[in-house]
């Protein structure tokens, strides 16, 4: 597709005491640094982080605290002295998993970060693209209701012109009613872009911060180069993601398949008898033995290789919708140039031709009123349809280019 640019100056409107005048790149700065989804994933990313060194440590050692042989029949029964058995013991015993099992957990910890870091890029992305729309939606919602004012302005004469008619007997009194109708129906489509209004600014506020955001600046000029936002499918953030759940799976994998190695422990004792026996001392090794790996580990290294086969398959799935996503954004881009090319070259200008003749005529007394209605009604549309079609062009742009031009950083 060629290179194509934007650069529509925005129509000064009036500013509210406590509007925020935010430029696209103010916007998207401000979005970055505020939005809570953000702060929420950055904070996953710490506490992934933070958990990392935990991860292949040794279990915590246990102290253990009692009493061995403590006679309860025959002639010793009860005394802690007599029988020389009878012993006081505390000890200290460690497990330790086995090597590949703790290298394997320490893994799926590096895995969790990554995981982590992927997703806040994605987020980050997916702000940053919203936060894009919503200004370029209210800087055209704007303009639309200003476009819409002005056709207002040009037709309120008309119901006293229709009113002067009547008097004078050259226009019909059920004229006058039609005449206020069809202002009544472009009074319903101001209130409908006035809500529109209303609605993106809420929108942009909601990603900035910006209680009553006011856009101010020039659409961004954006270039389309369709061959390199193919190549940057590869260092998308949802395929990271997606990425990052695969490396997950297979860490899971590799903690199963350590289940198959016995693990081992150690435990030391001190045990203390009475003052005419000489105290003792044990100690002692104990080796896990996975004798039924068929039932029991084998079974869990299935699952969790399946998962990380379905986790494949959907990074494979996510970059072929990634990669018709943009198919399909480019298509949409190049129509809506030519739709709005279309509007702007031919569209416009033959109502707006129709507009003036139609005025001119009812200036020598060839039209009535309800036709100067009807070319001025087409005249607004076609105004508003142009706007519709630059809108669409130009979020085609940004959606395209920040969602698709490369890893967010």
């Amino acid at each position: 597709m060629r290179t194509l640019f934007l650069a529509v100056p925005l129509l000064a409107l009036p500013t509210p005491a406590l509007a925020g005048p935010l430029r696209f790149e103010e916007a998207l700065a401000r979005a970055e640094a505020q939005a809570p989804s953000l702060r929420a994933k950055g904070l996953e990313v710490d506490a992934r982080r933070s958990a990392l060194p935990a991860a292949g440590q040794l279990p915590d050692p246990k102290l253990g605290l009692g009493i061995d042989n403590f006679p309860v029949s025959g002639p010793p029964a009860g005394s802690f002295v007599e029988d020389s058995m009878t012993m006081a013991r505390v000890g200290i015993s460690q497990d330790v998993p086995n090597a590949a099992k703790r290298h394997a957990r320490t893994s799926r910890a590096r895995t969790d970060v990554e995981a982590a870091e992927a997703t806040l890029l994605s987020e980050r992305r997916r702000v940053e693209v919203a936060t894009a729309l919503a200004w370029i939606d209210l800087a055209y919602a704007e303009r639309r209701l200003a476009a819409l004012d002005g056709i207002l302005s040009k037709l309120a004469p008309l119901p006293s012109a229709a009113k002067s008619g009547v008097a004078s007997g050259t226009a019909r009194p059920a004229q006058t009613l039609q005449v206020r109708q069809a202002l009544a129906v472009l009074e319903d489509r101001r209130s409908e872009l006035a809500a529109a209004v209303a609605r993106q600014r809420a929108i942009l506020s909601r990603w900035t911060g910006e209680p009553a955001p006011e856009v101010v600046g020039n659409i961004p000029a954006l270039t389309i180069d369709a061959a390199a936002l193919r190549a940057a499918i590869t260092t998308h953030p949802d395929l990271g993601a997606a990425g990052a759940r695969v490396a997950q799976a297979e860490a899971d994998v590799g903690i199963a398949r350590a289940d198959k190695r016995p693990d081992w422990g150690f435990d030391v004792a001190y045990q203390r008898r009475a003052d005419r026996y000489g105290d003792m001392v044990s100690a002692g090794v104990t080796v896990s033995l996975p004798l039924f790996a068929k039932r029991r580990q084998d079974p869990m290294i299935a699952a969790s290789a399946a998962t990380a086969a379905a986790a494949l398959a959907e990074q494979e799935d996510m970059r072929r919708s990634l990669l018709a996503d943009l198919e399909a954004g480019l298509a949409d881009h190049a129509m809506h140039h030519e739709q709005w090319m279309r509007a702007r070259d031919t569209l416009l200008p033959l109502a707006r031709s129709r507009a003036n003749l139609e005025t001119a005529s009812y200036a020598a007394g060839r039209a009535g009123l309800l036709d100067v209605i009807e070319a001025q009604t087409m005249l607004a549309d076609s105004e508003l349809q142009l706007l519709d079609r630059e809108a669409e062009f130009a979020r085609d742009a940004v959606r395209l280019v920040l969602t698709f031009g490369g890893n967010s950083q």
